[in-house]
């Protein structure tokens, strides 16, 4: 198998039989076609080449921590999980470490995602500390999903967890919620201030 040709924009040489490369094309592909976008527009929007983003949704190609963040605002995404770029790893042994309000921001009109633990790549979970913006359900133009299952434990605060299949659930801080994250979902804040969880998201 011959390599893949990097690109000027971040793109790491990875082989094409990569499978994570392939969730992450086909989970991007899937976003742009569900709001209607062409390839010139979402490249247009994070600033990349058409070239580049055809790339990445056929797997030719790897995308860069910094291009994943910009594809996951241009295409609006409530959430991180783009940023799980791979189930596997022949790695054992490693570690990775978050100082306290150091991790990466990725802010959308209804949360405030800080992700933790953002160096390994390779790694099925991805934790991260959510604000919840929204003050009602309508303020998302759709249900949020993703392959896998999900935990959220509420730090502080209060808010209604809303679901495709249940009644809505009132939590508050201490509680906590597992799910399957391909059933649509969406948090609302309800108390004064903004409430805040942790997320743990298992990429299936």
């Amino acid at each position: 198998m011959e390599p893949v040709q990097t690109e000027d924009e971040g793109l790491s040489v990875e082989g094409l039989e990569a499978p994570d490369g392939e969730t992450l094309g086909r989970m991007i592909r899937e976003a742009r076609k569900d709001k209607g976008m062409t390839l010139e527009e979402v490249a247009r929007a994070a600033a990349i080449g058409r070239s580049t983003l055809s790339k990445i949704e056929n797997n030719q190609t790897r995308a860069s921590f910094d291009i994943i963040r910009r594809l996951m605002q241009a295409l609006e995404l409530e959430t991180p999980q783009l940023f799980v770029q791979s189930g596997k790893s022949d790695i054992s042994g490693r570690r990775d470490f978050t100082r306290k309000d150091q991790g990466e921001h990725q802010v959308t009109r209804t949360y405030d995602h800080e992700l933790l633990c953002t160096e390994l790549t390779s790694k099925r979970m991805l934790p991260y500390i959510s604000t919840i913006k929204a003050r009602d359900v309508s303020e998302f133009d759709t249900w949020v999903r993703h392959r896998g299952e999900e935990f959220m434990f509420v730090l502080s605060g209060e808010l209604t967890l809303y679901t495709e299949h249940y009644r809505p659930l009132q939590m508050k801080a201490g509680d906590s919620v597992y799910y399957d994250s391909g059933m649509g979902h969406g948090c609302v804040s309800t108390s004064k201030e903004d409430a805040r969880v942790l997320w743990v998201s298992l990429d299936g």
